[in-house]
């Protein structure tokens, strides 16, 4: 069996961080959502949202990349992606477009990346003007369970 050369994927912006989700992986884009606060969860976990009855996460991948804070009267934008058959809105800057890249531009990241970043993304592709991180979308929603803000506080 051989490899496609080529894949799709919805890109977009957080902070100076390109980043990109195989399109296979999202559910759809929102741009204004409202987000109901969960006073105790996680410091990456926004909220909730309602998507047509289903409730989901936001996580803030601002926060998981422990980027600054939006700044104030900037909305983010929601990638709802599938992991382990739910539902998550991933909370980003910027929707890009929809990229095609080679599979030859692919690189795992070198050990130089923080581990903290480099736990998030499973390489990047190698583009005329930049490099396109390739987000893990299951380890990007996997937070501790016993963290909690209030633990912290």
């Amino acid at each position: 069996m051989t490899l496609p050369s080529h894949r799709k994927l919805c890109t977009f912006r957080v902070g100076d961080l390109y980043l990109g989700v195989d399109v296979l992986d999202v559910q759809e884009v929102l741009y204004h959502q409202e987000i109901t606060e969960v006073p105790g969860s996680h410091e990456t976990v926004s909220g909730l949202i309602n998507l047509r009855g289903q409730v989901a996460a936001a996580l803030d991948l601002r926060v998981r990349f422990k980027l600054p804070e939006r700044t104030e009267g900037s909305q983010p934008v929601h990638v709802v992606v599938r992991s382990n058959d739910e539902a998550v809105s991933l909370l980003v800057d910027e929707i890009i477009d929809v990229t095609d890249v080679a599979t030859e531009d692919f690189e795992e990241a070198p050990d130089t990346v923080p581990l903290s970043t480099r736990e998030l993304i499973k390489g990047a592709y190698k583009l005329d003007d930049h490099l396109l991180f390739t987000l893990d979308i299951d380890r990007t929603v996997q937070l501790d369970p016993y963290f909690t803000t209030e633990d912290h506080s």
